[in-house]
């Protein structure tokens, strides 16, 4: 019994084009090369995790394996997508950034598994040149981002929050919004919840200073403003 008879499927016919062992380990060399490429690239200046980052070596060889598997064939095509999107609600939602690492991963992955191995390679490493530039850069990050605070004020419950700190943010922001409002200890406090945009001169000890004063020198929080999850 030849190699080629036990690699054959049990389904292939006359009509059906069977993939050679050494072009099958071709693509699923390339498809390793290029998961080590962007795994590497990826960990450049960015924090990650263990998994992830086995997780981006290993994909593009396993979406280069299905579809070559799936060979043209529609019907097993569109079982194909259906698994992969069940796969993103047994997940955990990631940043923009590591969503779209995986797309890349898949992407490249898609193209070799196609037989198009140099342009797998040339996609790569075009790609992975650009994250690799933008994170020397620092590119996308905030201007002035120090500017950018969320304030979380405790009050006691007989002290009417609307308007009481309108005038001391005045005073030091350029901007303010009160986003949030939430009962705590036992519903005999309240914490109100600001964003807040400093004024470039603004002295942030001394607000909280006479917010303090306003408070009855109850507990203040002063965060950096983090973007809202949902939004990528």
């Amino acid at each position: 019994m030849s190699l080629e008879t036990i690699f054959r499927g049990l389904f292939d016919n006359d009509y059906t084009v069977v993939i050679g062992i050494k072009e099958f380990l071709y693509c699923i060399g390339t498809a390793l090369l290029i998961g080590i490429i962007t795994a590497l690239c990826y960990t450049y200046k960015t924090r990650y995790t263990k998994s992830f980052v086995l997780n981006l070596t290993l994909l593009p060889a396993v979406v280069c394996v299905v579809i070559m598997m799936v060979n043209g064939n529609i019907g097993a095509g569109v079982a194909v997508a259906g698994a992969f999107s069940l796969v993103r609600f047994r997940s955990v939602p990631g940043t923009a950034k590591e969503i779209v690492t995986i797309f890349l991963a898949m992407g490249a992955g898609l193209v070799a598994g196609m037989g198009y191995l140099a342009y797998a390679l040339l996609f790569t490493i075009l790609l992975n040149m650009v994250l690799l530039i933008c994170n020397q850069l620092d590119f996308g990050t905030k201007k002035n981002n120090g500017k950018y605070r969320t304030v979380k004020i405790t009050i006691p419950e007989d002290l009417d929050y609307a308007g009481v700190f309108e005038e001391i943010l005045g005073e030091y922001a350029a901007a303010y919004e009160l986003v949030q409002v939430k009962t705590t200890n036992m519903g005999s406090m309240f914490r109100l919840t600001y964003d807040v945009v400093l004024k470039p001169a603004a002295n942030e000890k001394e607000m909280i200073d006479k917010i303090r004063c306003r408070n009855g020198n109850l507990e203040i929080l002063v965060s950096k403003q983090e973007t809202v999850t949902g939004e990528l």
